[in-house]
């Protein structure tokens, strides 16, 4: 005996369709995934976009989860061609991008969570340590970021001018820092606070302030900032 098809989005009334409800109510009305079902369109033998949807949000545990899975992992899912994989990782890519986006729409950075809102997803997975520079203005907007540094973080490697040469070039007030650790603790070592404190030191002599150091692990993260390691008392001002 044949399965029974789950209902596809048309058996739906018109009201609760994800696109029409998308207009009707706006984007911040509907679920990840009804934005997800949109983005797919159709889905695939019986089984309807949204209910596609779902299943790949609960297989890759979420946005952050289907962020890092390579095109050939998405690809090889059911219902997912080529046209759809493409079309995912796209709209990702964009949700990532707006992150970074034009000056007068640009971040501030008001907390540590902030910051980790921006890196968890694409460094909590990585199998090295990738160490991240962010550039903020006066006023803690975020300029961009770049990745300086890939390897076990140690104090003896880590080439201070390395990290502050950009922030020259591009005149800005500040920078946060953020490593990750791969094993998925996010306790800081010796090594990352002697780092920091090294780096706390640079940016005094240079004008630039280190906002905080952030390690990231898998969906948690610690500010060094906040536990006092590498940052002396009273000689900064919090985010």
């Amino acid at each position: 005996m044949s399965r029974a098809a789950s209902p596809t989005i048309k058996d739906l009334p018109t009201e609760e369709r994800p696109r029409e409800r998308l207009a009707r109510l706006g984007e911040g009305a509907l679920s990840t995934s009804e934005l997800l079902a949109i983005i797919l369109r159709v889905g695939v033998g019986g089984e309807s976009a949204l209910a596609l949807a779902q299943r790949l949000i609960v297989t890759y545990d979420g946005l952050p989860g289907l962020a890092r899975a390579s095109f050939a992992e998405l690809r090889a899912e059911r219902g997912l061609g080529n046209a759809k994989t493409a079309q995912l990782k796209a709209a990702l890519e964009l949700g990532r991008r707006l992150l970074l986006a034009t000056p007068e729409e640009r971040l501030i950075i008001r907390s540590p969570s902030d910051v980790a809102q921006i890196l968890m997803a694409e460094m909590s997975h990585l199998e090295q340590e990738h160490f991240q520079v962010l550039y903020l203005d006066t006023r803690n907007r975020l300029l961009g970021s770049d990745e300086v540094y890939v390897g076990s973080l140690n104090a003896s490697h880590i080439r201070v001018a390395e990290i502050f040469r950009d922030a020259i070039k591009r005149n800005c007030a500040a920078v946060i820092v953020a490593h990750n650790h791969p094993s998925g603790d996010p306790s800081p070592s010796p090594e990352d606070v002697e780092v920091t404190r090294r780096l706390v030191s640079a940016g005094d002599l240079l004008g630039i302030s280190v906002l905080d150091h952030l390690v990231i692990g898998q969906q948690r993260f610690v500010s060094l900032r906040e536990r006092g390691l590498g940052f002396e008392p009273d000689t900064h001002h919090p985010h």
